[in-house]
């Protein structure tokens, strides 16, 4: 696997985030989806990568800097043919390991509520995140679960 840090310029990396957004859409209430647009990928505070196996893309992530000492992970998600097979916890270290490296002091992330996001519940929370009160410009949310992580 080759994780690579990317401009969302590929048309393949471009569908899987359409993919993510749809779908979003379709488990998520309007008011709740988060995710952020393919500009909002693409503002300066924010570092996009892709995961690769050979010429198939497996996987996205990106990292949102809050602030010098506080990072945000952002659209994560997998292929689907390659769900189940540890590609979101690559990418999860991957952004951990970047954190880190910027002298992030904590880690944070927004996810559903809904039984459809409980993998993703689960993964985060073995990678040692704990759920928190809403951060940055978030509000309380039904629909929403509040992780983070102290680095």
């Amino acid at each position: 696997m080759d994780i690579r840090r990317d401009g969302i310029t590929d048309p393949i990396v471009i569908d899987l985030l359409k993919e993510h957004l749809r779908c979003m859409a379709e488990v998520s209430p309007p008011e709740s989806i988060h995710a952020l647009s393919l500009d909002g990928l693409r503002k300066p505070d924010v570092t996009f990568w892709t995961i690769w196996n050979g010429h198939e893309l497996v996987g996205c992530g990106a990292l949102k800097e809050l602030d010098s000492q506080h990072g945000e992970i952002k659209s994560m998600r997998t292929a689907y043919v390659y769900q189940g097979r540890g590609i979101a916890k690559i990418m999860l270290r991957h952004l951990i390991g970047v954190a880190k490296a910027r002298r992030y002091h904590r880690l944070s992330l927004e996810t559903g509520s809904m039984d459809y996001f409980e993998p993703a519940r689960r993964l985060y929370a073995g990678l040692g995140f704990q759920i928190c009160q809403p951060f940055g410009a978030y509000t309380e949310d039904p629909n929403s679960v509040f992780m983070t992580l102290e680095l």
